[in-house]
């Protein structure tokens, strides 16, 4: 993955604009700390494989940035992001990694399936 550059983001982004695309939406705030300290919450959602179709998107921010998908009845969204890759495969993965390079943060957007 390579640090977030928005007007690449956006292209691809754009690109999935009004088509049927699988997202996977993930964070974890709490599952790397909460070894480390038995007080911290471990906090994560997940979402993988569901279909959605978005027909506005945008990558806003200065890094850590945001994403949005508008969606005909409600949004979808992930902040901290840092970093991105358009892989072989077509499908834009990004990803928020935390001062230690942990992941925090990671929504994916395909035409495909994501592999289980």
């Amino acid at each position: 993955m390579k640090t977030i550059t928005k007007q690449d983001v956006q292209a691809y982004l754009d690109h999935f604009l009004n088509k049927e695309v699988y997202i996977h939406l993930e964070t974890t705030t709490g599952s790397y700390s909460a070894h480390k300290d038995e007080k911290n919450m471990t906090v994560v959602a997940f979402i993988r494989n569901t279909k959605v179709t978005y027909h506005q998107a945008k990558i806003t921010g200065n890094g850590p940035y945001r994403i949005g998908l508008k969606l005909e009845e409600g949004w979808i969204y992930a902040e901290g992001l840092t970093d991105w890759v358009y892989n072989d495969d077509g499908q834009l993965l990004t990803a928020g990694h935390n001062s230690e390079g942990q992941l925090a943060i990671a929504l994916q957007i395909s035409e495909k399936p994501f592999k289980n």
